[in-house]
């Protein structure tokens, strides 16, 4: 996407507004645009990406100074409005948090987690350090690690480079194709149980539900993701502890646990961890049970 602050919705509003030309000239947002044509964008910085408005909820703010805020995002809680999620998104109560925040695109977020992955997020809370933050996670200086727990036994970690892209059928989710992005993904195993393996995975690209697709195409989806094949196995004849939780999980386990980035400004080193989300600590400790 050559404006990626911008979501197709508001680039095809501000193509009618005139906002963005092709060489020029005023074009349809549907017509196809050719390798040697020059677009030009003029954004309107007044205008919320959606009709956002601000909304009071609890936020767990790890820090937080002029530029940047660092957020621990609960289960549950949609980043970004979309279809279906127009109002209780995080972008709605960091506008209520903070309101200058609505002049920035996404309202300073420069990634995202899904709406039931939990842990770190970082927050652009100025014009510069969202230039500066951008910049940082297009030239994978930012450093995001993440706690996993899947199903089946992961002998070794790995290195994952396979390109992802839409599902040629199912659009709402993700694939390793060929004709995808470039993605990478580094694994370690932390712990194996009996039928399940606690994780560690990098990021070192970010694309669309990337460590679930990379997992799920190695044959270990994440314990409760049923978009990307977890069938909710369990060991055989099972500790009578761990049946109960496994029942009860009810998202997928993977927590953003490390967030790493030179603060925009001052260029110093930060590094922030967020504790496991009780379901997975108590999903954890059932499967170490189990296994004793």
């Amino acid at each position: 996407m050559l404006f990626p602050d911008y979501s197709r919705s508001l680039l095809t509003l501000w193509i009618r507004e005139g906002r963005l030309t092709v060489d020029g000239r005023h074009e349809s947002p549907k017509r196809k645009v050719r390798e040697d044509e020059r677009l030009c964008l003029r954004p309107d910085a007044s205008r919320v990406e959606t009709e956002t408005a601000p909304e009071a909820m609890p936020l767990d703010i790890v820090y937080e100074d002029d530029d940047v805020l660092v957020i621990d995002k609960p289960a549950g809680l949609v980043v970004h409005p979309g279809a279906g999620n127009a109002r209780g998104t995080l972008v709605s109560g960091l506008i209520y948090h903070r309101p200058a925040l609505e002049a920035l695109p996404r309202a300073g977020l420069v990634h995202r987690l899904d709406a039931d992955t939990t842990g770190l997020l970082v927050v652009a809370a100025s014009r510069f350090a969202h230039k500066t933050l951008a910049h940082a996670i297009a030239a994978r200086r930012i450093t995001r690690e993440y706690q996993a727990i899947v199903e089946g036994r992961m002998i070794s970690g790995g290195d994952f480079d396979a390109p992802i892209g839409r599902h040629p059928t199912q659009r709402t989710r993700q694939a390793v194709r060929e004709d995808g992005r470039s993605a990478q993904t580094s694994v370690r195993v932390t712990e194996r149980f009996r039928a399940h393996s606690w994780l560690h995975a990098r990021l070192h690209t970010g694309r669309m539900h990337q460590i679930r697709v990379h997992l799920s195409d190695a044959g270990f989806p994440l314990v409760g993701d049923r978009k990307y094949g977890a069938r909710g196995i369990l060991p055989k004849s099972p500790h009578d502890g761990l049946v109960p939780v496994m029942r009860g999980v009810t998202r997928h386990m993977l927590h953003a646990a490390t967030l790493g980035f030179a603060h925009p400004r001052s260029g110093d080193d930060m590094t922030f961890d967020a504790p496991l989300p009780a379901d997975m600590a108590q999903l954890l400790e059932a499967l170490k049970i189990d296994a004793a």
